[in-house]
C-alpha cells in the first residue's frame, strides 16, 4: 500500500490510466517472486551449467535449454501467485481506473453489490462471484502439474 502513490504518478504520467497494462504493470515485479526464483536458482547445481559450458553453450543457450526447463515449477508457482494476486487486487484498479468499461471484475462486483444494496440481487451477486473465480480456476488447472512437480521436487531421495 506504500507504493500506491508513486505507482499512480508513474503510470498516470506514462498514459496508463484506464488501460489494462496500467493495471497489470505495477504488480509484475513482486518481492515474493524475486525471492522465490533467486532461492531456486541458488539450489541449481553448478555442475550442469559447467557441463553445458564445456559442451559449447553460450549464456543464452544455457538459460533457455538448461536453466529454464529445470525452473518451470518455480516459474509456474510465481506466475500463479502473481496472477491470483493481480486478479484479486481491488484498491489499485479502483484508483487507476475511472471508467466503468476499464474496471476489473472485483471492482465491478463491488459496484454491482452497491447498486443492488436493497437485498433483492443476491442471486446476481453470487453469479458474479462465480464468474470472477472461474478464470483463476482455469489458470490453476493449467499450471497444476508444474506446481505439484515443484512441491515434490526435492522430496525423493535415493
Amino acid at each position: 500500500q506504500v507504493s500506491i502513490l508513486p505507482n499512480y504518478i508513474l503510470i498516470a504520467g506514462m498514459g496508463g490510466k484506464n488501460t489494462l497494462w496500467g493495471i497489470i504493470l505495477p504488480g509484475l515485479g513482486t518481492a515474493f517472486g524475486t525471492f522465490l526464483l533467486r532461492q531456486h536458482f541458488l539450489t541449481l547445481p553448478g555442475s550442469i551449467l559447467e557441463a553445458a559450458e564445456i559442451d559449447g553453450a553460450g549464456h543464452w543457450r544455457r538459460l533457455w535449454q538448461v536453466v529454464a526447463p529445470v525452473s518451470l515449477p518455480s516459474i509456474a508457482t510465481v506466475a500463479l501467485v502473481t496472477v491470483v494476486s493481480e486478479w484479486n487486487e481491488y484498491i489499485w484498479p479502483l484508483i487507476i481506473t475511472d471508467k466503468p468499461e476499464s474496471m476489473t471484475l472485483p471492482v465491478g462486483l463491488t459496484l454491482l453489490q452497491n447498486s443492488e444494496s436493497n437485498g433483492a440481487g443476491w442471486g446476481i451477486m453470487m453469479a458474479g462471484a462465480v464468474l470472477v473465480i472461474l478464470p483463476i480456476l482455469v489458470v490453476f488447472a493449467m499450471l497444476q502439474r508444474y506446481i505439484v512437480a515443484g512441491l515434490t521436487q526435492g522430496s525423493v531421495t535415493g
